[in-house]
């Protein structure tokens, strides 16, 4: 078999602000050119279908041209005329001035209707499925916050639906990533799952704050926040749902540095009652934060300060709930 050809190169992929660059893999397989042509840009899709759009055309019309006579009406020698004649043939249009005049003509002209007919609907198919493919319309926080919840730190990510319709089955996660040392004294990385107050919805109309207790359970429990970057602490949050007006399923993710990540701050609120029930939510103040009141900081070791008389079993008392 023939050795693939490597991108010695290297490919970049990103995972949050990480760059991974992958080295001796092959850029692209022809096996997977379906998966690969659905995730051009519009620009590049454009491009490439106008490319090879006039590669077919300038290859029949120059089997057109180097066989004067096969259609009639077109100048011999003309490569003008025999590629537009290749334009209206592949399009399947005839305006009846030029035809196929010889056995050679009939057989060119058949096979390039056929790879007009067949391509005319590959790209049919590849436009729609484009314009078809379910977006995820949900806006997570730019940042996290670290503040005390219920008297305890507690990590927040708010999440926002931008549709004017409510998701459905959602199901949120929270994962981190921190390097540990084992005790054969290797570096490693892990990928500990971090357990959520709640993780399930069944409707999402508008917005709505994740949060992650540390505690004695939590995989971050008795990180400082200078400890965070010191062990490459990232927070991965990530949301699965069913849009119900396609009945499709969305997905999106966010990654969080350890420097997107601020402490003794917590999210300002976005909801306000009506007079007749209902509640406004302003979407200008999705990622917008704000400091905790005064008594219930956490600490440079992580855990709550207890100052202005708020006294708890190592805990202050918690702060006004963001929804």
């Amino acid at each position: 078999m023939p050795r693939r050809r490597h991108n010695r190169q290297g490919i970049s992929v990103r995972f949050g602000s990480t760059e991974f660059l992958k080295i001796n893999t092959a850029r692209y397989d022809w096996r997977d050119l379906y998966h690969n042509l659905l995730t051009f840009t519009w620009p590049q899709f454009a491009t490439l279908i106008l490319a090879v759009y006039l590669l077919i055309n300038l290859f029949f019309g120059t089997l057109y041209f180097v066989a004067p006579g096969s259609v009639a009406e077109m100048q011999p020698y003309s490569f003008g005329e025999a590629f537009f004649f290749s334009v209206e043939t592949l399009a399947t249009v005839g305006y009846g001035h030029m035809y196929p005049a010889s056995w050679y003509g009939h057989v060119i002209a058949t096979l390039e209707i056929m790879v007009g007919m067949f391509g005319m609907a590959v790209i049919t198919g590849l436009i729609f499925i484009r314009f078809a493919r379910p977006t995820a319309r949900i806006v997570f926080s730019k940042t996290a916050v670290v503040a005390q919840f219920d008297g305890k730190p507690t990590l927040m990510v708010r999440v926002a639906n931008l549709r004017h319709h409510p998701m459905m089955e959602v199901r949120f996660q929270m994962v981190a990533t921190r390097a540990i040392i084992t005790k054969e004294g290797e570096e490693v990385v892990i990928f500990p799952q971090l357990k959520l107050i709640f993780d399930k919805l069944a409707l999402f109309p508008v917005a709505i704050t994740l949060r992650h207790p540390i505690d004695e359970n939590s995989p971050l429990y008795g990180l400082r926040p200078d400890e965070f970057a010191e062990h490459y602490v990232r927070v991965h949050a990530s949301v699965a749902c069913v849009d119900s007006v396609i009945s499709a399923s969305v997905y999106l993710n966010q990654t969080y540095e350890s420097s997107q990540i601020e402490w003794n701050r917590r999210f300002v609120e976005i909801y306000t009652e009506m007079p007749d029930g209902a509640f406004a939510v302003d979407y200008s103040k999705i990622h917008d934060t704000e400091p905790v009141q005064p008594g219930t900081e956490l600490g440079s070791d992580g855990m709550v300060q207890v100052t202005d008389n708020l006294v708890s079993s190592g805990a202050a008392g918690s702060t006004p709930a963001t929804r």
